[in-house]
């Protein structure tokens, strides 16, 4: 039987765990988890909770060099971490049983996406997936494997002959982007700030691809402190016409909401009612270009309690058709455990109040604004190598 979502999920998900006080708190996936079922979401009928088993050694050289996977191994196993590799640094400490709880996102992300292709769920979600910054040889940015790029080549390999992966997470997609580089089966578009103030420091708009696939890289960098109506602006002036031009079969998505305002380690300032809509933007652009074959993922957020259990528990609304209205007010059993795990209250409900009103990009650039600035460069580097006019829609 088709589902209408297989929602990756288990609590051996929360392993994944760097330990007291790194910001990937998996604390973070608990609270959202709690809340999605809370108001009834993981219960909906078409909705299929997978918990996935960890991939195998064979599927993550699929994007990983053998040597690594052994070094994550070798850690994993009592071994000191390998600094050289990413493993055993501030971002990414070694902590037991390191490469299983890694693999086992790499799985959910996995067949999450084996699955929509397969026609037996109409949209994939894994909230612990997105580790977007992880290089075939090396941990970086919290993210040890890099689910995304095992998940596409899994399609690939699949008979998909055209991926999109669109990342709206704060920071660029850099991990992916280098693995379908010089691949035009794969297209890549980050969304992001500008790696001129923020880690990892590239995404710049003459990313591009590589000389078998220019045009599949497309990259906006925008300026820190930009808000909700100049982001949505920026992503709707290029996301949706390059993945329309590029016709994909599968959209796969990174949702990211370390661009909020209040999130710690990122400097743009976006409200969860912003993100909501954009995270329905790409569910409906799936349905749009790709008969609705969605994958879904996590990715970065470190304001654990104020901002990820909202954000993602809309995307599992969304991706479940029975969005959550923005003024549902948070369970009160959910409220009651947010005090006793962390002495604070919670949100009074599921929206900040924003309006997350924007201008189309057809109104007009306007030279003096550094965001349309940001948004031309971009269009002017991508658009003619889709075949797509940079100056109009």
């Amino acid at each position: 039987m088709t589902a209408r979502v297989h929602v990756v999920w288990t609590p051996e998900l929360l392993d994944y765990d760097f330990g007291p006080g790194h910001p990937m708190a998996p604390l973070r996936l608990d609270l959202t988890v709690r809340l999605a079922q809370s108001l009834g979401l993981l219960d909906l009928p078409g909705v299929r909770v997978v918990g996935p088993a960890p991939a195998t050694d064979a599927q993550l050289e699929t994007a990983h060099e053998p040597a690594y996977v052994a070094a994550v191994r070798d850690a994993s196993d009592g071994g000191p971490g390998d600094p050289a590799r990413g493993i055993g640094t501030e971002d990414d400490p070694v902590f037991p049983h390191m490469h299983e709880a890694a693999a086992r996102i790499v799985g959910g992300s996995r067949e999450a996406a084996l699955a929509v292709w397969a026609g037996r769920a109409e949209h994939g979600v894994n909230l612990t997936g997105g580790m977007h910054h992880a290089m075939p040889g090396a941990a970086s940015g919290f993210c040890v494997y890099n689910d995304a790029a095992v998940a596409i080549r899994a399609l690939l390999a699949a008979g998909a002959e055209r991926v999109a992966y669109v990342d709206v997470d704060a920071h660029h997609g850099d991990g992916v982007q280098r693995a379908f580089w010089d691949d035009p089966r794969v297209l890549t578009v980050s969304v992001h700030e500008s790696g001129a103030t923020l880690f990892p420091g590239t995404g710049f708009p003459d990313e591009t691809g590589g000389p078998a696939a220019p045009g599949t890289a497309v990259n906006l960098a925008l300026p820190s402190h930009t808000g909700d109506a100049a982001w949505l602006r920026a992503v709707d002036a290029v996301v949706p016409p390059v993945v329309r031009a590029f016709a994909p079969q599968v959209l796969v998505t990174q949702h990211g909401c370390d661009t909020h305002v209040e999130d710690p380690i990122a400097d743009l300032d976006v409200s969860v009612d912003a993100q909501r809509l954009v995270t329905s933007w790409l569910h409906d652009l799936a349905h749009e270009v790709c008969e609705g074959r969605w994958v879904a993922l996590g990715g970065g957020g470190y304001a654990v309690v104020d901002v990820v259990p909202r954000a993602w528990t809309h995307l599992l609304g969304i991706a479940a058709h029975a969005p959550v209205d923005p003024a549902t007010r948070m369970p009160a059993a959910w409220e009651a455990q947010v005090v006793e795990l962390y002495g604070r209250e919670a949100p009074g409900s599921m929206s900040d109040g924003a309006t997350a009103a924007w201008r189309p990009w057809s109104d007009g650039f306007d030279p003096a604004d550094d965001v349309d600035r940001a948004v031309r460069a971009t269009r002017s580097a991508a658009f003619p190598l889709l075949g797509l006019d940079p100056l109009h829609d």
